[in-house]
C-alpha cells in the first residue's frame, strides 16, 4: 500500500524581467530541491508603485499559471469540486525588491494565497534569499549575484547579513553597471586627454554607442542607464588582456565584488562561497582576479559552484517549510513567513 503522496508547492521568482512559476511536490524536507512537475512564464514584470510592489498585479500573474499547472499535473481531481480539488500547501515568493518594496505583498499575499490556492504557509522573501537558497540550499556561506548590478548575502543559519546591492548611484560595486561606466570613463578621459584614459575603450565606446562626444545625450536620458552601463562590461572585458587601463577596472571590480563576500561570509571553517548572476559570463578576466581575491580575503572557505537558480531557491524553501523543516533563519525584510 503507498502512502500519500507529498504536498504539492509553489515557486515564484519575479524580478525585472518578468515572473517565472514552478510547481513540485515537497518531497522528504531532506533532499535537494523539490524537482518541478511544470513552469510557466511571464515576461511582464510585477509594476512597482507608491506603495512598492503591487500586490494584485503580482497575483494576476502568478494565480492563473498556478491553477494551470495544478490542473495539468491533477488533470482529474482538478475537475472535481470542494474538498476533492487539490490545493496547494506551500507557496514561497521570491522578488527583487521585497525588502525594501514589499510592504504590501506582505500584508496582502497571505491571505489571498490561503483564499485561492489553499495555501497553509506563505513565505514572501527577498530575490537575494531564493538566490541563497538555490545556489547553497541551508548551508553557511556567502553567495554573491553579479549582474547588472551586485549583492552579497550570507547567513550563519541564525541571521542574516548582506552587503552592497545600492543600485548604481549609491553601490552595486563590482558590478556590470559598475565597470561600464567605469570603463565609459576612462573612454571620455582618452577622448579628452586627461591622465588615466584609454584609447582602447574609447575605440570600443564609439563602436558601440557612436561619437564619444554624443553619449551623454545617449546615456543620461535613459531609464534603464544601469542596463546601459553594464552592456560595455563585456567591451571592458575583452580589453582586459592588451590595456592596462581595462585590466584595472576589471581588477578593481574583482575586489569590490570579493570584499563583498568578506563582509557577509561567516567566520567557521568550511563556509561555502557561491558565485552567481550573469556578469561572471564574461569569464576569466573577472574570475582569474576574483578568484585571487576570495583566497585572500577568505582563507577559511570553500568556492563552489552554484546548484541551482532563485526559482529552484523558492521551491526549496517552499518545500522545506511545507515539511515544517526550514532552517533558514527568517527575518522581517527577508524570508517573512505566515
Amino acid at each position: 500500500m503507498t502512502g500519500r503522496p507529498s504536498p504539492w508547492v509553489l515557486g515564484v521568482d519575479s524580478g525585472g524581467s518578468g515572473l517565472r512559476v514552478a510547481l513540485a511536490r515537497a518531497g522528504d524536507g531532506r533532499a535537494a530541491a523539490p524537482v518541478p512537475v511544470g513552469t510557466a512564464s511571464s515576461n511582464r514584470p510585477v509594476r512597482t508603485g507608491p506603495a512598492g510592489i503591487d500586490a494584485a498585479h503580482l497575483l494576476e500573474l502568478v494565480l492563473p499559471r498556478a491553477r494551470s499547472l495544478l490542473a495539468a499535473a491533477e488533470p482529474d481531481s482538478a475537475a472535481g469540486a470542494g474538498s476533492s480539488r487539490p490545493r496547494i500547501d506551500t507557496v514561497c515568493v521570491g522578488a527583487a525588491g521585497m525588502a525594501t518594496l514589499g510592504g504590501e505583498l506582505r500584508a496582502v499575499l497571505p491571505g489571498a494565497l490561503a483564499r485561492e490556492l489553499g495555501a497553509r504557509h506563505v513565505a514572501l522573501a527577498a530575490d537575494a534569499v531564493t538566490a541563497y537558497a538555490g545556489a547553497l540550499g541551508e548551508r553557511p556561506g556567502a553567495v554573491v549575484a553579479a549582474g547588472t548590478g551586485m549583492i552579497a548575502t550570507g547567513t550563519d543559519l541564525r541571521s542574516w547579513r548582506r552587503a552592497d546591492g545600492w543600485g548604481h548611484l549609491l553601490g552595486d560595486c563590482g558590478g556590470g553597471a559598475w565597470i561600464g561606466r567605469a570603463g565609459l570613463e576612462a573612454a571620455m578621459r582618452a577622448h579628452d586627454g586627461r591622465p588615466g584614459g584609454s584609447a582602447a575603450l574609447l575605440a570600443r565606446a564609439e563602436a558601440v554607442f557612436g561619437p564619444a562626444a554624443s553619449l551623454p545625450g545617449k546615456l543620461y536620458p535613459r531609464t534603464d542607464r544601469p542596463a546601459v552601463l553594464a552592456s560595455f562590461a563585456p567591451e571592458v572585458a575583452g580589453c582586459a588582456d592588451r590595456d592596462p587601463v581595462a585590466a584595472r577596472v576589471v581588477e578593481e571590480a574583482a575586489a569590490h565584488i570579493a570584499g563583498s563576500a568578506a563582509a557577509v561570509c561567516p567566520a567557521a571553517e568550511g563556509s561555502l562561497v557561491a558565485l552567481t548572476g550573469g556578469l561572471l559570463g564574461i569569464g576569466e578576466p573577472l574570475l582569474a582576479p576574483l578568484r585571487r581575491e576570495l583566497a585572500v580575503r577568505l582563507p577559511h572557505a570553500r568556492t563552489v559552484p552554484a546548484a541551482g537558480d532563485p526559482l529552484a531557491g523558492a521551491l526549496l524553501v517552499a518545500g522545506r517549510l511545507a515539511r515544517d523543516a526550514l532552517r533558514l533563519p527568517q527575518d522581517p525584510a527577508l524570508l517573512h513567513v505566515r
